[in-house]
């Protein structure tokens, strides 16, 4: 049998992944967390009856990145299987590089998070053929780094939101920070993109593909 936590600050989306996945004989759901701090007391009761972790990446406070970072560094077993919001190309690729043994988009077949639980819990990783190409591409193409790769993950998180036209406050509650971390986070994104104010901020994010136009 496969224990799974799920992890998503959403109830109605933890509602529906763990009825997909109560549908497979072989898995089963032990264990739900709204936030990191659910997430860490779980861990600790539930730490030799988890073997793979269904974990989204927008969470408040740290983020699910943040999450992944944590584990590694703890040295732990539990596999990662990111199931988020996002499209595959803004955060696939570092859910990967951050310890993610999957990464499965919210919107797809609900099939397809049992089959990636499955293939995570072999110890395997799982990516879409979306994924795929883009790492072969990531592989073959010549180097060519985007500007906003070289944003952290939460300064990445930052302007994703801001572009799909959240306001700070908004932000800092969602993510349960201050607005002035907020604000910090923004002015670092504005910096290292060469940006002026969130009108050319959202413009930069719709040209490269993070929010839709």
């Amino acid at each position: 049998m496969i224990k799974v936590i799920l992890c998503d600050d959403h109830a109605l989306i933890r509602r529906g992944i763990r009825d997909t996945l109560a549908d497979a004989a072989d898995i089963e759901v032990v264990g739900e967390a709204g936030d990191y701090g659910e997430l860490r007391g779980l861990m600790r009761s539930l730490a030799n009856r988890c073997d793979v972790l269904v974990l989204d990446i927008n969470l408040p406070g740290r983020s699910g990145l943040d999450v992944m970072h944590v584990l590694k560094d703890e040295g732990s077993p539990v596999k990662v299987l990111v199931v988020s919001m996002y499209p595959e190309d803004q955060y696939a690729i570092r859910a990967l590089r951050a310890g993610a043994y999957g990464y499965v988009n919210k919107g797809g077949d609900p099939q397809l998070i049992v089959q990636a639980v499955r293939t995570v819990a072999q110890g395997r990783k799982y990516v879409t053929p979306e994924i795929a190409q883009m790492l072969v591409e990531s592989l073959t193409a010549p180097v060519h780094e985007h500007a906003h790769d070289k944003l952290s993950d939460r300064e990445l998180q930052t302007l994703v939101m801001i572009a799909s036209g959240k306001r700070l406050a908004d932000i800092a509650e969602e993510l349960t920070l201050s607005p002035k971390t907020v604000s910090v986070y923004r002015a670092r994104v504005l910096e290292k993109l060469g940006l002026q104010n969130n009108s050319e901020l959202t413009v930069y994010a719709i040209r490269n593909g993070l929010v839709g136009g």
